[in-house]
């Protein structure tokens, strides 16, 4: 594997793109059996540059017994398909919990965080694509690969169905097993590159067959999850969801620039959507992970505190915190911390 991953930032919390790593030294240690081939930092036989532009990795997983590790929360640099041939799997998207059952396929936008294992694998056969279609938010325009064959119609649809709707588990439809049967098995013969037209084929194949699925099960579409107010809904979800998010110095034009949105826009939906504006949500964000870390951890002192959520004077926090809760952080944690005691006493 190439040793430099990329980061990915997701409005400016950082996961690394996934790189399967607990995946490769299962491999490594003959837990399971791993075949895939793949661009970039991925693990597998490496394609040549010019095949397949956008396929980030096409592969299986063989895992005849439970394993001791699990992907933990990531996101992709493109669409995932994964597709449970056989055995069971935990697998989680947004923080919804689904166990995987043989035929079901489940999807992941490159927007959508999400996790395989609850923590760890279990005994299953497991099939993936992760395709690149030039989006990292809800709000762009898919570019499919030049060597996507479906008609622009088609395409069209394909790519509103997979927009308008973030459902991510599917019962298969006929077909979409065969494809990805055929999938392992040129990958599994694949000598540099040698399967590419078989490979290209059966990609497109199971891409027309996944149309032809999601169009039988009649999905209610919601344009509204492609807009860049949907964007910033996501953004303002991290925000408060994720305290790493917190400490980071942001400023509205930084908030703005990472939901490809121009600062008055960008303002416009914060408030549309909380009744504020983008540094007041932020400092609501940080106050509330304030007093979470002063009721449950009494050993950290009010100053690491207010660092750790993102201020940079403690003097300031104190006023703020004060007009916020109706007390000094220290009282606060003092009252947390006495009816932590009365718990204890109590139990």
């Amino acid at each position: 594997m190439p040793s430099t991953i990329p980061i990915y930032r997701d409005h400016d919390e950082t996961y690394r793109a996934d790189s399967c790593r607990p995946l490769v030294e299962a491999a490594r240690l003959n837990s399971l059996r791993l075949v895939a081939l793949c661009h970039g930092h991925y693990p597998g036989k490496v394609l040549p540059d010019h095949a397949m532009p956008g396929i980030k990795m096409v592969g299986f997983w063989d895992a005849s017994e439970c394993q001791t590790w699990g992907l933990p929360w990531h996101f992709n640099e493109g669409l995932e398909l994964s597709f449970l041939e056989s055995g069971s799997q935990d697998y989680s998207v947004d923080g919804r919990d689904y166990r995987l059952r043989p035929d079901d396929l489940a999807i992941a936008r490159p927007w959508q965080r999400h996790r395989v294992g609850n923590p760890n694998i279990n005994a299953s056969r497991l099939h993936w694509i992760i395709l690149d279609v030039g989006v990292r938010r809800p709000d762009q325009a898919w570019k499919w690969p030049p060597w996507f064959l479906l008609s622009k119609t088609d395409a069209d649809e394909l790519t509103s169905l997979l927009r308008h709707s973030e459902q991510s588990v599917y019962r298969t439809v006929p077909g979409i097993r065969e494809c990805f049967l055929k999938l392992s098995s040129a990958i599994e013969t694949d000598q540099e590159g040698s399967n590419i037209s078989r490979l290209a084929i059966t990609v497109n194949d199971l891409f027309l067959k996944l149309l032809d699925g999601l169009r039988q099960k009649k999905i209610k579409l919601d344009e509204s999850l492609s807009t860049t107010r949907r964007t910033v809904t996501l953004f303002l979800r991290d925000l408060a969801n994720n305290p790493g998010n917190l400490s980071i110095d942001w400023t509205v034009e930084d908030m703005a620039s990472n939901c490809g949105l121009h600062k008055t826009q960008f303002t416009h939906h914060v408030r549309c959507l909380t009744n504020v504006s983008p540094l007041q949500f932020l400092n609501r964000c940080r106050l509330d992970y304030a007093a979470q870390m002063l009721q449950s951890n009494t050993d950290i002192s009010v100053t690491e505190v207010a660092l750790d959520a993102g201020f940079n004077s403690s003097q300031y926090f104190a006023t703020v915190f004060t007009h916020r809760f109706g007390c000094s952080p220290s009282v606060f944690k003092a009252q947390g911390s006495h009816l932590g005691n009365q718990q204890d006493g109590s139990a």
